[in-house]
């Protein structure tokens, strides 16, 4: 049983006030209910990162984290125009290989080339 201190809930109601985005106290919901290292691998995101977060002190993009956690946790999905509709964080997870070219398997060439090429790929985005 965690402390109060230690609940990901109260972290977060303490550190983002009543600026709180609804999306980032379900994020402390899913920690609480389980555990920030199970939620952050989940996403494809490090623990470090899920915990700035939920401090109010992430300082890089928070959208790219928010699609992370509802394509993980709420089946938020776009549509690939390689593989078609995928979850998010999936979309995520493709474009951060896809920095560096790997031909190991022909779908790993494939995404390499539409993930250059998709508008979802914004810089620092994945």
């Amino acid at each position: 049983m965690r402390g109060e201190a230690n609940d990901p809930v109260t972290k977060a109601r303490t550190a983002w006030g009543e600026t709180m985005p609804g999306w980032v106290l379900r994020l402390a919901e899913e920690c609480a209910a389980t555990s920030q290292n199970r939620v952050s691998r989940q996403m494809g995101w490090s623990g470090s990162a899920i915990s700035q977060v939920l401090g109010n002190k992430y300082p890089g993009d928070l959208d790219a984290i928010e699609r992370a956690f509802k394509g993980a946790f709420e089946a938020a999905t776009v549509a690939c125009p390689e593989l078609g509709e995928m979850p998010s964080h999936e979309c995520q997870a493709w474009r951060k290989k896809a920095r560096k070219f790997s031909g190991a398997n022909s779908l790993r060439v494939r995404m390499f080339r539409a993930c250059s090429r998709c508008a979802l790929n914004k810089k620092g985005d994945a």
